[in-house]
């Protein structure tokens, strides 16, 4: 039986055309016509069991494999069920493209005439989490929104973007001829030259220049630009929890990522120039709020909403790589005296006596076990979980875009999902992925998928009886906590009925297991019972005091 091309078809001709090689999602009733036309593209589909982890799944993919991440969606409910994805891409710049049916064009215009799945705006649910909304309403419409799409989600800053196309344009005969010549670019985003000249003055004239590195950083590409800056002005970097990896751990002038400490703070505040790069200082990144630099900040940063959005700043609306490289050609080099290697070391020593002295040999032992299990050219995948929040400030991630985690919007469930992502397209390369016992129940239904598409996913699942982190913080702030403990199911034994291999391991136990997990190919379980602590942060509470403790809203559960 012959095919008459559709509007579907145009849709994956379009991302064929424009540099797409896989495509994740969930079928549903409207969007039949896009799943059908994948039988005749070379796209490889990888198909998740719920939409939000499908989205969490395009996201991993995306930030793994460096370019923009389809992912089919259908109407209503299917749609609606991955808006907490799309808002971690929207909160971390990730380029994920959702393609989302519509119901029938009959239907749209306000008009409510009762069909399956009818919203009265979709597109209105989405415009506050994603970067830009797209529409198509003819085929012939097609081509051109999707490369619109493309362009804005590969555009600095990245991010998601939103193409919705009615179920009848996707099922509809089509004359449009095959998309062959379409293409899209993105727009350069080049820092003014006058703003470069200033910047790099102040930071020539700086005495003791200080470096923020955010995650704009790491998805611009611009590591080598940063170092190269670094090492010019002898200025030390702290990295942000989304900048893993964007500066080497072990260089004399990294200050790692202790941003939850007040040593680390104080440092950035005494900085008579504090250069602020891909980061908008949010809750994160400034200590929850308690950063006061006393010096001048040079912010360069993609978004423009968030631009001096939380401190006056010297502000530098640019690509982080471009800015850097820029910079780099600008200031003169200047002697290295000691100085800022000597505040490196100092701060270092300052958060590891702290450390010390709060009995968490487990906790730094669990990730030290990671860290040495896990090739240096696999990325992990944290959830919101305690693990993971260690990782944000301890981890040596060791090469740009080799950790990740859910902490730009905060939501549960990302580890896993988004793990299976980056295996689909990490060319043979195992991923590891580490939730909690209470994050793992959102996607516990993908060990099917990791089973049905044979995924190299190692998924370490700390078992631990509920939400650990919110147990922490309630059990602080109130004498006890509730809501926090969780019946679970034996994870071995269900991930074994999904033809997962699963096993137990213990902390003196974790490398060797780990290592040999990540060894076998294929997708496997390790669940290792522990109760963990997360060390006590310190910052100033709002009368100038140091104050030691959990009392945070910034993290999730775990």
């Amino acid at each position: 039986m012959s095919h008459v091309r559709n509007g579907g078809d145009l849709v994956v001709e379009s991302l064929t055309t424009l540099g797409a090689a896989c495509v994740f999602g969930l079928p549903g009733q409207h969007a039949l016509g896009l799943f059908d036309a994948l039988r005749r593209s070379p796209l490889r589909y990888v198909g998740l069991r719920v939409e939000n982890n499908a989205g969490f799944a395009a996201d991993g993919y995306a930030r793994t494999a460096g370019t923009v991440a389809p992912l089919f969606l259908s109407t209503g409910p299917g749609a609606l069920t991955s808006l907490a994805a799309l808002q971690e891409a929207a909160a971390a710049s990730v380029p994920v493209l959702a393609v989302s049916s519509q119901i029938p064009s009959a239907g749209l215009g306000g008009r409510r005439r009762g069909y399956l799945h009818e919203l009265r705006d979709q597109q209105a649910s989405f415009r506050d989490v994603v970067k830009s909304v797209h529409t198509a309403r003819t085929a012939s419409q097609i081509p051109s929104a999707l490369a619109a799409a493309w362009e804005s989600a590969l555009t600095a800053p990245y991010g998601p973007v939103w193409v919705e196309i009615p179920q009848d344009v996707l099922l509809a005969p089509t004359t449009v001829p095959r998309v062959t010549g379409l293409r899209a670019e993105p727009r350069p985003l080049v820092p003014r030259p006058e703003l470069i000249a200033e910047a790099a003055v102040l930071l020539a004239e700086a005495e003791r220049p200080v470096v923020l590195a955010g995650g704009g950083v790491v998805r611009a590409g611009a590591t080598a630009e940063l170092l190269r800056l670094a090492e010019l002005l002898r200025a030390p970097v702290a990295s942000t929890f989304g900048a893993k990896g964007a500066f080497p751990w072990e260089h004399p002038l990294s200050l790692r990522s202790w941003l939850e400490d007040r040593h680390t703070t104080d440092l950035l505040e005494d900085a008579d120039v504090l250069l602020v790069v891909g980061s908008g200082l949010g809750e994160l990144s400034s200590n929850y709020h308690t950063l006061a630099p006393r010096g001048r900040v040079i912010q360069i940063e993609a978004d423009l909403g968030k631009l001096e959005s939380n401190h006056p700043a010297f502000g530098i609306h640019a690509d982080a790589r471009l800015a850097l490289a820029a910079l780099a050609d600008s200031v003169p080099a200047t002697a290295p005296d000691g100085r800022a290697e000597e505040a490196v070391a100092l701060l270092l020593k300052q958060v590891r006596a702290r450390l010390d002295a709060q009995g968490l040999d487990l906790e730094e032992g669990l990730l030290a076990a990671v860290r040495r299990a896990l090739p240096d050219d696999s990325p992990v995948f944290f959830d919101m979980t305690i693990l993971g929040y260690w990782a944000w400030s301890a981890f040596d991630a060791r090469r740009p875009g080799a950790m990740h985690s859910a902490q730009g919007a905060g939501g549960l469930g990302y580890g896993f999902p988004a793990a299976l992502g980056a295996a689909a397209g990490a060319g043979g390369r195992p991923v590891l992925a580490v939730s909690g016992d209470g994050g793992a129940m959102y996607s516990i239904a993908e060990l099917a998928t990791a089973r049905q598409l044979g995924l190299d996913v190692t998924w370490l699942i700390v078992d631990d009886g509920g939400y650990g982190i919110l147990r922490e913080y309630m059990t602080d702030t109130f004498g006890a906590a509730t809501a926090t403990e969780l019946a679970r199911p034996d994870f071995v034994r269900l991930a074994e009925s999904f033809g997962v291999p699963a096993a137990r391991t213990r902390p003196e136990d974790l490398e060797r297991d780990l290592a040999a997990a990540l060894a076998t190919p294929g997708p496997s379980v390790l669940v290792l019972p522990a109760l963990l602590r997360m060390f006590a942060p310190t910052h100033l509470d709002p009368a100038g005091q140091e104050r030691t403790g959990q009392e945070r809203t910034g993290r999730a559960a775990g």
